[in-house]
């Protein structure tokens, strides 16, 4: 009594003290845990480094082998002292109570108190006797408000046990694979012994353990139970049980000031099915130098992520830890669907429009370009449908040098692409993929497009679904066979470094990314080959049971048949953008060469600079584009395909009508420099 009184004395002032129910939520963890969207686990990821802590473990969840052993190597008397064993303080000796060298009286009560309080840490060089006396007031009034079972729940979540590790569940999972109500007696007592001595010796551990043992009456080989000492401590922490399926994606979203559990937007099954594709599909390229792929499937309304595969994994990739869904590579001609969107938009082209497949030499500032297609052929002229359905480069780039660098290089910025670069930098090669992308940012462009209600984005996207329209390239019974509803696109970058396949049907976006994070070619593999069956078996899981439909079309399209002279290609139903149809295309060289519905040149926006030095008879700016009558700031020059003009300085306006008199295109240009003088 004159001892408790004497502690009431020199303990330090009252401070409020957490209640049971503040600690546990106040519990920090080490491992945060990513959930699906319907709760399940998909990824556990550490996050701070100079602790392991993981979740809160219920009392009722723990191995009762494990309280006993608990009780016994800490504190014997637990249910029977207030906070402050007085009979083991008496047995010990009072100088036992403020030993630095040993716990001696320390109840777990009392251990707590000095777990709970910073003030009331042990410092390396032991408790101050002040120190040990506000500890065992503290005890007391744990003891007071709290319950037995909640001081030992308390206890035992945040006791330091070896090296990083904090509280049974991080022990138990990382030291023994498995949860603290599977612990057996001798994993038990084995706990029990690292609570006294964290970092001792294992023989030390083994001698507390056996010693554990003996008091519970087991009979305990002590050799063998320090042979299974010395063998726990020495391997590497266990794992964390439960799937891997998320680490890249756990990395964008999973926060340290979050919950210990965290939900997504993820779909497990999903998840775990475009991971498994990926790992098929690399299996069967096993020998073309090819190990690594990324998969990002969208919800087409919200945008939502439902899936994201960063890595085929550790077992797969020398790369595992990059992230191939952010990372960024060149994305080859999955761009082009963009190129024909903005050239619909202009009404430079229409979908049944010729376009001129044949070797081109186009000058650049940088020099002369010269295009070619995948497979080194040219199939001469060719409608826009089936262009953009056979991936031809050469009509791609020709479209783009109509449209300007600049305004693709804006496009694609609009769309979020990012490009690092300048237009001028990329030049016509931007065309064919020349720019850097994240299969992030490409995906959720396709989505962009996807989700247009233009009549251009509409007709596009009809084309990219054309199983018809790509059959010269890629046969009819390819991977982008559909049975429903689904745009898609393929691309194969330089040397054969990335392959890709975006596509998007009524409900998702699917971008898969197939190559090498090192950056190193592939033997033979192609967007077709690589990429593509990942995406036809994922929209085959996505769409089982409910076949994907096709979009109802916008106001501002028309359904219409149309011919191709020569037959050149089978008459079929087209859609064109509303006031561009046309029921006959014309196959000779001059319609190919000026397939454009509008003006083929000057784009809007150029800009001619007049040179003083070379005779005015050379410096002429040649209208070029569909016939019609030509008409410049209001004055009619003449009719027909082109039209050769003397330039003068000052911003002009170009238009180009058709036989009824209406407006095929309008653009603005600008001449600069001196004005051209006549020779009398």
């Amino acid at each position: 009594m004159a001892l408790g009184l004497a502690l009431s004395l020199l303990a330090p002032p009252a401070a409020a003290q957490a209640s049971f129910a503040e600690v546990k939520a106040a519990h920090k963890v080490s491992d945060f845990i990513l959930l699906d969207r319907q709760g399940q686990v998909l990824q556990t990821l550490r996050l701070d480094m100079q602790r392991r802590s993981l979740a809160w473990v219920p009392l009722a969840e723990m191995s009762p082998a494990l309280l006993t052993a608990m009780l016994l190597g800490e504190d014997q008397r637990f249910y029977a002292h207030s906070g402050v064993d007085w009979a083991a303080v008496a047995s010990a000796g009072f100088g036992n109570l403020w030993n630095t060298r040993t716990r001696g009286a320390s109840t777990i009560t009392m251990q707590l108190a000095g777990l709970l309080d910073d003030g009331l840490a042990r410092p390396s060089g032991g408790r101050s006797l002040g120190q040990k006396l506000g500890q065992a007031w503290q005890a007391g009034r744990l003891e007071r408000n709290w319950s037995k079972a909640q001081i030992l729940e308390a206890y035992l979540n945040s006791v330091p046990f070896r090296g990083e590790v904090i509280g049974i569940l991080a022990l138990s999972q990382t030291l023994f694979g498995k949860h603290p109500s599977g612990l057996t007696t001798q994993e038990a007592a084995l706990a029990a012994a690292l609570v006294r001595a964290p970092n001792a010796a294992p023989v030390r551990v083994a001698e507390r353990a056996c010693a554990l043992l003996k008091l519970q009456g087991v009979a305990a080989n002590c050799a063998a139970v320090q042979g299974q000492v010395e063998a726990l401590l020495a391997r590497p922490a266990s794992p964390l049980q439960g799937e891997a399926l998320a680490p890249h994606y756990a990395r964008q979203v999973l926060k340290a000031d979050g919950p210990p559990r965290q939900a997504s937007s993820l779909d497990a099954g999903l998840q775990r099915q475009a991971l498994n594709l990926l790992r098929q599909q690399l299996a069967e390229l096993s020998g073309r130098n090819v190990e690594d792929g990324a998969v990002l499937v969208l919800d087409r309304a919200s945008g939502a992520v439902l899936a994201w595969v960063g890595s085929s994994g550790d077992d797969y990739s020398s790369a595992a830890q990059v992230d191939g869904v952010l990372a960024r590579r060149q994305p080859g001609s999955t761009l082009k669907p963009f190129i024909y969107q903005l050239a619909l938009e202009k009404k430079l082209i229409t979908a049944a429009s010729w376009l001129d497949d044949s070797a081109a030499q186009i000058s650049t500032p940088s020099g002369l370009y010269l295009p070619q297609n995948y497979d080194k052929t040219f199939r001469g002229y060719v409608s826009a449908r089936a262009a953009l359905g056979n991936s031809l480069n050469v009509p791609a780039v020709k479209l783009t040098a109509m449209l300007g660098v600049d305004p693709l290089f804006e496009r694609l910025n609009a769309l979020g692409l990012g490009l690092r670069e300048s237009a001028g930098f990329y030049g016509l090669s931007l065309a064919l993929g020349s720019a850097e992308v994240s299969l992030l940012k490409l995906t959720q462009a396709y989505r962009t497009l996807a989700n247009d209600r233009s009549p251009a984005a509409f007709i596009v996207a009809d084309m990219l679904a054309d199983n018809n329209a790509r059959a010269l390239t890629f046969g009819l019974d390819s991977p982008l066979a559909t049975s429903g509803f689904a745009a898609v696109k393929t691309g194969t970058s330089k040397d054969m470094r990335d392959n890709w396949c975006l596509g998007f049907s009524e409900r998702f976006v699917v971008g898969v990314w197939v190559g090498n994070a090192s950056g190193a070619p592939m033997h033979g593999v192609s967007g077709i080959s690589g990429a593509a069956p990942i995406w036809a078996g994922l929209m085959r899981h996505l769409h089982r049971g409910r076949p994907s439909r096709a979009p109802q079309p916008p106001a501002g399209v028309l359904h219409q048949r149309v011919e191709f002279e020569a037959q050149r290609e089978p008459s079929r139903e087209e859609w064109f953008v509303a006031g561009t149809e046309q029921a006959l295309m014309r196959s000779t060289a001059q319609m190919g060469a000026r397939a454009a519905m509008g003006i083929a040149s000057p784009r809007d926006g150029s800009i001619f600079a007049l040179d003083p030095d070379i005779p005015p008879q050379a410096q002429r700016i040649r209208f070029e584009g569909q016939t019609g009558l030509w008409e410049l700031n209001g004055k009619a020059l003449g009719r027909g395909a082109s039209w050769q003009w003397a330039p003068k300085p000052g911003k002009h306006r170009l238009r180009l009508l058709d036989a009824r008199g209406q407006v095929l295109q309008a653009v603005v240009f600008e001449v600069r420099g001196a004005e051209l003088l006549k020779k009398p």
